[in-house]
């Protein structure tokens, strides 16, 4: 073989490849050049086989002369761009890792802790978010936040390992389709043990929009299913709650 890749090239067919066809000659001498670009060559007539037009299914025998067009240049993958992110440290990565209450193919369950946030903002410098380098584990990539959960609220947030199983818990969390319930502790007892709290909310001032309150004048309509689980005599009690729209 010879010629330069620069150029038109020229190959004489040796014993060893008596028979074969033409696209198997470039798998083993030219494995850089892709079925796609044999065909191409083909089909614009720059490949050829003792000056006639060839295509890849053509046997060739042995001292036949191919003629091969100049090499195309190898187009460089694009660098995966580098994260900002600080790397996180042993302590950081344990306490990522011990919140790890499931895990499995499509998907990984954390326990978040009460005073985490799910994910940053302008004074927020602890969150989920920012530790999910240490949750990749064996996948390609981090896990995908799908929902989030209120910071001082605390319970199982799912994380999605797989832009495919994003796409399909997110479909789920937009659809209502996703059952969320909540545990929550209250000071008193409803009078009715199962009901629906049916009232409008809206942000409560100075609290930075973590915590909503009743507004009758300018709050979004908001519909809660409850249920008393327990109860502490008359003091306390505990309350399922199952938001039916997006705020509770």
């Amino acid at each position: 073989m010879s010629g330069k890749e620069s150029e038109v090239r020229q190959f004489t067919v040796g014993a060893d490849d008596d028979g074969i066809r033409l696209d198997r000659w470039f798998k083993r001498h030219l494995p850089d050049a892709s079925f796609n670009i044999v065909s191409r060559w083909a089909r614009t007539g720059q490949l050829r086989v003792d000056g006639a037009r060839a295509t890849p299914g053509d046997r060739i025998v042995a001292g036949q002369v191919i003629r091969v067009p100049p090499a195309e240049p190898v187009k460089a993958s694009p660098a995966k761009p580098k994260s900002n992110r600080p790397p996180l440290s042993e302590d950081q990565i344990a306490f990522a890792r011990d919140m790890v209450i499931h895990k499995d193919e499509a998907a990984i369950v954390l326990n978040k802790p009460p005073g985490l946030a799910t994910q940053g903002g302008t004074k927020t410098i602890e969150h989920v978010d920012g530790l999910l380098d240490a949750l990749q584990f064996d996948a390609e990539g981090r896990p995908k936040l799908v929902h989030r959960l209120d910071k001082d609220t605390s319970g199982a947030l799912l994380l999605a390992r797989s832009a495919r199983a994003a796409a399909f818990f997110a479909k789920h969390f937009s659809g209502r389709s996703a059952r969320k319930l909540y545990w929550a502790l209250v000071v008193g007892v409803p009078e009715v043990e199962d009901g629906l709290i049916e009232l409008p909310i809206g942000k409560q001032p100075g609290t930075g929009g973590e915590k909503m309150q009743v507004d009758m004048k300018e709050g979004a309509p908001s519909r809660t299913r409850y249920r008393v689980i327990e109860q502490a005599g008359n003091r306390t009690a505990w309350v399922e709650l199952q938001p039916l729209t997006g705020r509770t």
